[in-house]
């Protein structure tokens, strides 16, 4: 009946995600036990981010009457959140639900499964990886850590975070501590900051303790579990360096390659969900989350254009540079680049006609 009520459940997300009713009578007939360990790189507390390998972990069991178990296991309690490549990679856990570009150190080329500076927003991250050929051209690249990957989840575009003090030339960024992840570090490096990388439970109390001058982590619904407003005062916007930052299940390929066919195509479909739903609950508690920071004082302020336009400099001459040093960036991040262009003008057109219509109608 589980299984039944999953199946129902995904035809309103996508007809594609139904491929999964084909294996019912299979599964039900004569299927492994399956048992599966995911180290996620979040804490418990943030059900959104960290509710996706819950989301997973359900689906792949109710789809397969309790055949194919995976156990989620919060940041820390089994891996560090930032070495859960590693663990997938040696075969450690079986998965993780992570973001790619904490893996930046490794190869910058980690990053295009997430998000970079002035990249696509969730809808083009979406595009990009399924009709795009991203996903091919990730796979490609992570098949050289033993790693499969599969979306499963986006933010939307995120908040550029709390700072302790008003940021509004570039100067003022110069020596500013700032918890950021991923490539965004190298670009504001470039204009003078110190980024910090550091897990989702560590934010608040180096806010707190002045380990960092300012943090930025998703937006309005998560920052507000984080207490971040409790210890900073302005919240900073747009975070440019995440349009629409893709979350990601990494698996490692032997494990994967084990499964039958009928857990691989749940599997892929429970991920699907989790993509889609992640971006929905985000989208429906921000706005409410905003308006509860607002009125606990917290004073909202753009980036200026003095700082958008440096960070844009910046962020090309990174990807240049890069993709001249290392053979696997460059071949990524050329198709990309053309993709983002293409669709910035196709965004152009309608899509930000329309938004810009809806901002001030009524006005």
């Amino acid at each position: 009946m589980q299984r039944r009520n999953f199946l129902r459940g995904v035809g309103t997300i996508g007809a594609g995600f139904a491929a999964t009713a084909a294996v019912g009578p299979a599964i039900a007939q004569s299927a492994p036990e399956v048992r599966w360990r995911m180290a996620s790189s979040f804490p418990k507390s943030l059900d959104t981010i960290y509710g996706a390998a819950d989301t997973i972990s359900q689906i792949v069991s109710d789809a397969t009457d309790g055949k194919f178990q995976i156990q989620v296991f919060a940041g820390g309690e089994l891996v560090p959140p930032f070495g859960v490549v590693d663990a997938v990679q040696n075969g450690t856990v079986e998965c993780t639900h992570t973001a790619g570009y904490y893996f930046y150190g490794k190869d910058p080329t980690f990053a295009f499964c997430c998000a970079v500076p002035f990249g696509l927003n969730a809808r083009q991250q979406n595009a990009w990886m399924v009709q795009g050929g991203g996903l091919e051209l990730m796979r490609d690249f992570l098949e050289d850590y033993n790693i499969i990957n599969f979306p499963a989840g986006n933010t939307g575009a995120q908040m550029g975070g709390f700072f302790r003090k008003e940021i509004n030339t570039v100067e003022d960024l110069k020596g500013l501590k700032l918890r950021v992840g991923g490539f965004a570090g190298t670009v504001l490096a470039r204009l003078g900051a110190v980024p910090q990388q550091i897990a989702g439970s560590d934010v608040y109390p180096s806010l707190e303790k002045g380990t960092i001058d300012a943090a930025e982590w998703v937006g309005p619904y998560d920052d507000e579990k984080l207490g971040l407003a409790k210890v900073a005062k302005y919240y900073y916007y747009p975070g440019w360096w995440e349009g629409g930052p893709e979350l990601d299940l990494f698996v490692n390929r032997d494990a994967y390659a084990a499964l039958p066919e009928a857990y691989k195509t749940i599997l892929a479909a429970a991920c699907a969900t989790a993509n889609a739903q992640m971006l929905a609950k985000y989208d429906v508690g921000n706005p409410k989350a905003m308006r509860r920071l607002v009125a606990m004082g917290v004073q909202l302020r753009p980036f200026s254009r003095d700082i958008l336009n440096a960070a844009w400099k910046a962020a090309n001459e990174v990807y240049d540079e890069t993709a001249a040093a290392n053979p696997r960036f460059k071949k990524v991040y050329e198709p990309w680049k053309a993709f983002r262009d293409e669709q910035i003008l196709w965004f152009r057109v309608a899509e930000q006609n329309f938004d810009g219509f809806m901002a001030s109608a009524g006005k």
